[in-house]
């Protein structure tokens, strides 16, 4: 970033770390800025079906060209010695594009921990914590208190602090290094309060009372993310930023995030969700049961291998009545074989199909009107379905 003259410096962002619901919140964050009449850029990983995605303003993706120029910029000045890591490289894009565009205010998602994470060179206006469970122990540690050390990494001097946690002692390791840092910290259920029903969102915050909100997403752990991110832009209108009330009615109402609950109607009805952690397949496995009507239950899954395959499987195989093990085109992908063989003691019917169009074709076959057939297990399994099952919106790159 030196070497391109620190094109993030003295710039506006949003930090946000976290173990699920990042994206959720971010999406609610982009919504409501952009109806309030900010310029708002937004940088997320991975992307579904196109590299672009990565970076958006106001909800349009960087062109072609765009990334073309970044990445011959960059790559003049990259050290051939200590080459940085594609998140890194991604990373830096997205700086110097957001520079470039001369955003009001820019959205930054964590890849990975936070402490360590290369969105840490930023000085956000406020940082989110969404919530904290066991992943990535290899880079992060093997306690749940080590892994939310690594997210507090995030957390800047007399910078605020929202966060959904609800771990006792990892909401004393957070509140203890706020304290030290001289960080605000907003903590939903302790300083903000929601209720999320069929009458839509309550909200009663520090400054805020705010009912009836409606959500463009679905599922109602989202009143959680909208709540967090309303804490947030209550931060920020502290700070001078302008939000009236409708701008956040429509913004919370309009916000998108493809790929998360994300419903193709038809016959047979199409869900995808990228839960690629046991927290957030419970959560998806919760959400089906308890929110959506249907018959028959029929589940599509490819996991990363490096993930917690039997913690993931565990969590909707056993409620689906038949099961189709597969995997998308990526190197990462575990093979079907294997999810098979750790999903046999769970699932009630199940097979593999190496191919997941093939699977997908398998599974709106069984299915009859009033089934629901469930697209699962990772990002990258629900990004190639998107283009299969709908290219117009969801166009592959080659």
């Amino acid at each position: 970033m030196a070497a391109v003259d620190n094109p993030h410096v003295g710039r506006a962002y949003i930090h946000i770390a976290g173990t699920n619901g990042k994206g959720s919140i971010a999406a609610f964050l982009s919504s409501v800025l952009k109806e309030a009449g900010y310029r708002v850029g937004i940088y997320t990983s991975p992307h579904l079906v196109r590299f672009t995605e990565r970076f958006r303003i106001n909800g349009q993706e960087i062109t072609r060209e765009e990334v073309v120029d970044l990445v011959n910029l960059l790559k003049k000045n990259i050290v051939e010695e200590e080459p940085p890591t594609f998140f890194e490289f991604t990373t830096a894009m997205a700086l110097t594009y957001f520079a470039r565009k001369d955003t009001d205010i820019s959205i930054m998602e964590v890849g990975m921990g936070g402490r360590l994470d290369a969105t840490n060179i930023i000085s956000p206006l406020v940082t989110i914590i969404s919530n904290i469970a066991m992943e990535h122990q290899f880079f992060l540690g093997n306690t749940l208190l080590e892994i939310a050390g690594e997210k507090a990494g995030i957390i800047k001097p007399c910078v605020p602090l929202v966060t959904g946690v609800t771990q006792k002692k990892v909401v004393e390791l957070l509140k203890g290094k706020c304290a030290e840092l001289g960080a605000p910290v907003v903590r939903i259920g302790e300083h903000v309060r929601y209720r999320y029903n069929g009458h839509g969102l309550a909200y009663w915050g520090r400054n805020w009372t705010l009912k009836g909100l409606r959500l463009g997403l679905l599922g109602r752990f989202q009143g959680r993310n909208a709540a967090i991110a309303l804490a947030a832009l209550e931060e920020l209108s502290d700070l001078g930023l302008s939000f009236n009330h409708s701008a956040i009615e429509s913004g919370l109402a309009h916000a998108s995030w493809p790929g998360r609950m994300h419903i193709l109607e038809g016959s047979p009805p199409v869900l995808l969700d990228g839960a690629h952690n046991p927290r957030a397949m419970k959560t998806l496995a919760k959400t089906i049961r308890e929110e959506i009507d249907y018959s028959r239950l029929i589940v599509v899954i490819g996991v990363m291998e490096d993930k917690d395959i039997k913690g993931i499987l565990k969590q909707i195989v056993p409620f689906a009545d038949h099961v189709i093990y597969t995997r998308p085109r990526y190197s990462r992908a575990a093979s079907p074989e294997v999810l098979f063989e750790v999903g046999t003691p769970f699932h009630k019917a199940g097979n593999v199909i190496g191919s997941l169009e093939q699977a997908i074709d398998t599974a709106k076959t069984m299915a009859g009107a009033n089934d629901l057939v469930v697209v699962c297990g990772s990002l990258f399994t629900v990004g190639e379905a998107l283009s299969y099952l709908d290219p117009a919106n969801f166009a592959p790159e080659f």
